[in-house]
C-alpha cells in the first residue's frame, strides 16, 4: 500500500492527496489564463474569478461530500473539515464554483459563458489528476474482480487495488483515462468552437456521460434512495447540456 503521507515534518503531515489537489489548481489556473489571454477576455477578470471559484469549490465538493455521509461524521464533526483524508464530491464543487462565477460575471457584466469556455478544459484536467488521490487514498474503487483481471494493469495499481483480502476494480483509473480524453477533445474543439458555451456544456455532457458508466462500478456511491446519487446528477447534467447546446447553437445560427 502507497503511503498516503508524503511529507512528514514533525507532526505536520503533508498528503499527497493535497499535493495532487494542488497541483490539479495550478495546471489548471495556468491553462485557463493561457485560454483566455488567446481569446481577449480579461485575465484580471479570470485571476478573480479563480481566487473566488477555487475556495468555493472546496468548500462546496466537501460540504457535498459530508451531507451524503453523515452518519459518518456525526459522532465526529470535527473530521468533517479534515479533507486531506479525502472526499471531496466534483458535483458539489461545480454547484459551488458555477454559483459564485455567476454572481460575479453578472455583477461586473461579462461574457458568461465565454468564461465558462475558458475553464471547461481546466476542471476535466483537474478532475483526471485528482483521481489520483483517490487512488493513493484507497477510495472511489469498484467491485472485486478476479486476480487473472486485475493482472493486465500495472504492478502498483494491482496493490494499490487489493483492499480488505481482495482485488478491486480501478474504478479511478477508468474515469482519469476517460477524462484526459474529453481534457483532449476540449482543447481541440475549443480552437474551434462555433459559440460561446459549447466547450462548457461539451464538458458537463461528455464528463456525465463517463461518470454515469464508472459510478455503476463503484462501491462507495452515495445513494438517494435506491439510485446513486452521482448518476441522478450525471442525467440531470447530460439534459440540462443538451437543453442549453441546442438553445446556444439556434441562437448563434440567426
Amino acid at each position: 500500500m502507497i503511503n498516503p503521507v508524503a511529507i512528514q515534518i514533525g507532526s505536520v503531515s503533508i498528503h499527497w492527496y493535497g499535493i495532487l489537489i494542488d497541483v490539479a489548481f495550478i495546471l489548471g489556473a495556468a491553462l485557463a489564463y493561457r485560454h483566455a489571454k488567446t481569446t481577449g477576455l480579461s485575465t484580471e477578470h479570470l485571476l478573480n474569478l479563480i481566487i473566488l471559484i477555487i475556495p468555493a469549490a472546496m468548500i462546496g465538493a466537501r460540504l457535498y461530500y459530508v451531507i451524503f455521509n453523515w452518519q459518518s461524521y456525526a459522532h465526529n464533526p470535527l473530521e468533517a473539515l479534515a479533507i486531506w483524508h479525502g472526499g471531496l464530491a466534483i458535483h458539489g464543487g461545480l454547484i459551488a464554483g458555477v454559483l459564485v462565477g455567476y454572481f460575479y460575471i453578472r455583477k461586473h457584466k461579462l461574457n458568461f459563458w465565454g468564461y465558462a469556455d475558458v475553464v471547461a478544459p481546466s476542471i476535466i484536467l483537474g478532475q483526471a489528476i485528482g483521481r489520483w488521490g483517490n487512488f493513493i487514498n484507497q477510495e472511489a474503487y469498484g467491485y472485486p474482480v478476479s486476480s487473472k483481471f486485475i493482472s493486465y494493469f500495472p504492478a502498483f495499481i494491482q496493490k494499490q487495488m487489493y483492499i480488505e483480502n481482495q482485488y478491486h476494480h480501478p474504478a479511478f483509473l477508468y474515469e482519469s483515462l476517460w477524462d484526459l480524453g474529453v481534457f483532449a477533445f476540449l482543447i481541440y474543439i475549443f480552437k474551434r468552437k462555433q459559440f460561446d458555451g459549447q466547450v462548457m456544456l461539451l464538458y458537463l455532457a461528455l464528463y456525465s456521460v463517463g461518470r454515469f458508466f464508472v459510478e455503476s462500478l463503484r462501491m462507495d456511491s452515495e445513494m438517494l434512495g435506491p439510485f446513486r446519487l452521482a448518476q441522478v446528477m450525471s442525467i440531470l447534467l447530460i439534459g440540462l447540456a443538451v437543453y442549453f447546446y441546442m438553445r446556444l447553437s439556434r441562437k448563434n445560427c440567426k
